[in-house]
């Protein structure tokens, strides 16, 4: 694994919160939602891995979808954040940062020699 590569564990316990937020942001289709959290810096997020967050966000009532005709090309299914998805974006997103924090203090600075 290359110095600034992220621990596969590391992106399947935030994806879906990632996921999550990237739809919150605005309405959009699955492949944006991948460009997003590669420049993001999370790395390329395959369909495999990311159609089935996208649709159990949509299962617990956190994202909603729609069809939408291509213009020029196929149609594609659009998410949504539903207020509930909002609301749970915020109450874990507020949680994952407590956690971060907390977790950082336990490591060395990533300065140190030792």
């Amino acid at each position: 694994m290359a110095d600034d590569e992220l621990p596969t564990e590391w992106l399947r316990a935030v994806l879906p919160l990632a996921v999550l937020s990237a739809v919150a942001e605005e309405e959009t289709y699955g492949y944006a939602v991948a460009q997003r959290l590669q420049a993001a810096g999370l790395g390329a997020v395959r369909g495999g891995t990311l159609y089935p967050v996208l649709n159990r966000l949509e299962a617990d009532g956190l994202l909603t979808s729609s069809w939408r005709e291509g213009v020029g090309g196929p149609g594609r299914k659009f998410f949504a954040a539903t207020d509930a998805g909002r609301d749970h974006l915020h109450r874990r997103a507020a949680a994952w940062h407590t956690f971060t924090e907390r977790a950082a203090g336990l490591f060395p600075s990533p300065r140190s020699t030792r």
